[in-house]
């Protein structure tokens, strides 16, 4: 998405927030190449042969967003936040029904990288999502700055205005959630806790 488009994005979020429907038909183009390019990402990242496809994945995950009644859309920041939470959501449960018989078995581990939003070939979702419910129950932003950073690729600074704290903040809490994560993965804890 270009940097000149942004003001249009969140002019666009609000007006459809406010009921114009004609403002989601203009924001869709503006928004779907973005959401194509994370799950294009994420997918990339997945086993070969996996069934679900990046396509499917920014349909799936849109067409739940814009079944959401009343949100009240803040800005561009907050409609990608949303995003990642909705494809995380369908990628584990994609991977618990693919692993319904598998419940318990070992986990796969997960590297979560400055650079890129997912960055683990084979991620195994169920187990990164067990962990980050695990860690949300510790401390609810710690597992809201993975889910932005991880899922929706948003920058340090982005994922300060979503959560309204200071990059500083931002760039503390990833480096603590990401020690956190890798120890609970790694030992497979998320499963314990």
């Amino acid at each position: 998405m270009s940097m000149h488009s942004r003001p249009e994005v969140t002019e666009l979020l609000m007006a459809w927030s406010n009921g114009d429907s004609a403002a989601l038909e203009r924001l869709t183009p503006l928004v779907y190449q973005e959401l194509r390019r994370l799950a294009r990402h994420y997918m990339a990242q997945e086993r070969p042969g996996h069934t679900l496809q990046a396509t499917a994945l920014v349909n799936e995950a849109y067409l739940r967003m814009i079944e959401i009644n009343r949100m009240r859309w803040q800005n561009r920041a907050h409609f990608f936040a949303v995003s990642a939470q909705m494809m995380r959501r369908i990628l584990v449960e994609f991977a618990r029904r693919r692993h319904r018989h598998k419940r318990g078995g070992e986990a796969q581990r997960v590297t979560l990288d400055d650079a890129l939003p997912v960055s683990a070939t084979g991620t195994d979702f169920v187990a990164l999502d067990d962990a980050l419910t695990a860690l949300s129950a510790m401390d609810l932003r710690l597992s809201q700055v993975v889910e932005l950073r991880f899922f929706g690729g948003l920058t340090v600074g982005e994922t300060a205005e979503v959560l309204k704290v200071s990059p500083e903040t931002v760039m503390r809490d990833w480096k603590t959630a990401r020690v956190w994560l890798l120890r609970e993965l790694s030992s497979g804890g998320s499963d314990a806790t």
